[in-house]
């Protein structure tokens, strides 16, 4: 607890006053060295207060699906807060309890936690429309490489995108087998060694979705050092939707990651001035087809 206090939150009152004095730092936390998704919601926060009178300072962590440690267990910031905005770092329940008590407004985002406003993405949709659109190409056999996580104290937006992928397949006489489901560390490299075992089974997928546009580059690495033809031998699908897709030709599910945070920080300034009941904000996903299915 001695690091959450710490953070020296500002009491409730005190933080509106500022606000409406023109005044107000809000701390960003977030694993920015771990995911380019993770720059892409940090610009859409600073796209909303880019016109306001507010401070944004920066804190980096460990990713929490590279973490085994209790989330967000302590927090190295230190001056005074107004608000607090944490992106993709699934809090730990002394943590999330401390923040309620001092009446730190927050808002997260790619996460859930009763209590707090949050703004995500339907990860379970994602999945889903992967699924439909592959199965609607004509393929049949299919496989998942997923961020392998360390830590099993939350239900990870990767977990809910291959619930997703998995219900749809079901849902339409194809089901996923447990040997076509594999997991790596998060990366271009570790993917590809990953998709090289997936797709050299003697019966293989010939249709993949990957958790993320970086694994889905992996797995398109893999192909074309097996000899495999995309699409034709093997149908690859991403996450995300950011530059990299775009640049590999990549189908992907496209996801509003710029709009989840200037939502952020307008569920952080509504809190800010008038307190309410918790809120979800859940935003829509959509398939992006492109050369690789």
């Amino acid at each position: 607890m001695e690091a959450v206090d710490a953070l020296g939150f500002v009491p409730k009152p005190e933080a509106v006053a500022k606000a409406r004095r023109g005044v107000g730092r809000v701390g960003v936390v977030a694993p920015y060295t771990s995911y380019p998704s993770v720059t892409r919601r940090l610009n859409g926060i600073l796209h909303m207060v880019s016109q306001r009178p507010l401070e944004i300072v920066l804190f980096d962590q460990e990713s929490a699906a590279q973490s085994s440690s209790p989330l967000l267990s302590s927090l190295p910031i230190t001056g005074r807060l107004d608000g607090l905005i944490i992106i993709s770092l699934p809090l730990d329940e002394a943590i999330a309890k401390r923040l309620i008590d001092l009446r730190l407004p927050t808002v997260l985002i790619d996460i859930q936690h009763p209590g707090f406003d949050s703004v995500f993405t339907s990860d379970f949709t994602g999945g889903q429309l992967a699924a439909s659109h592959l199965v609607a190409r004509g393929y049949r056999h299919f496989g998942f490489l997923g961020e392998e996580q360390q830590s099993h104290l939350y239900v990870s937006p990767v977990q809910r995108r291959l619930a997703g992928f998995r219900t749809a397949l079901t849902e339409a006489g194809y089901p996923l087998t447990e040997n076509n489901v594999r997991f790596a560390a998060y990366g271009v490299g570790t993917a590809f060694e990953a998709a090289k075992d997936l797709l050299s089974m003697e019966h293989r997928p010939t249709a993949v979705l990957a958790s993320s546009d970086t694994l889905a580059a992996g797995v398109l690495r893999a192909a074309h050092h097996l000899g495999l033809a995309v699409p034709d031998d093997v149908a690859i699908v991403g996450f995300d939707d950011g530059e990299l897709a775009e640049a590999l030709g990549l189908t992907t599910v496209h996801q509003p990651l710029e709009e989840t945070g200037r939502v952020a920080v307008e569920l952080l300034l509504q809190r800010l001035d008038r307190p309410a009941t918790a809120r979800e904000v859940v935003l829509g996903v959509e398939l992006v087809v492109r050369e690789t299915s």
